[in-house]
């Protein structure tokens, strides 16, 4: 029987989709203000972190793949930004910002990197 790669095995999807539910989770501790301001920007940068590589992962050709765990790529880099702000700001501690931070900054960007390079290297089309 043949083993079929599934979204919840690939690396890069559940870390970027554990850390958008950390954020969810801080986020909705705030005041109505933050969570509606900055805190509704930083969950759909976050959310769309996941997504983007669930999206690529369910389209057919391999330039639809990639582009879309490009996007993921990009939306990584937005959330950095809304997670900086929200320290700056006083809403989430500097462990929190750092930890979140670093996630962004050295796992997750490895991760993407090799699922766009898997993709490259095993799919014809």
């Amino acid at each position: 029987m043949k083993n079929y790669l599934t979204i919840d095995k690939i690396d890069a999807y559940r870390l970027a989709f554990d850390v958008s539910n950390e954020i969810w989770e801080n986020v909705m501790q705030w005041d109505s203000f933050a969570r509606w301001t900055l805190g509704k920007q930083l969950v759909e940068a976050a959310d769309s972190i996941s997504a983007n590589i669930a999206e690529g992962f369910g389209r057919y050709h391999k330039k639809d793949k990639v582009l879309f765990y490009r996007y993921s790529y990009g939306s990584m880099e937005e959330t950095k930004d809304w997670v900086r702000k929200a320290f700056v700001r006083g809403l989430i501690s500097e462990g929190q910002a750092n930890r979140m931070v670093t996630q962004m900054s050295e796992d997750l960007p490895k991760q993407i990197h090799q699922l766009i390079r898997f993709t490259n290297d095993k799919l014809n089309y």
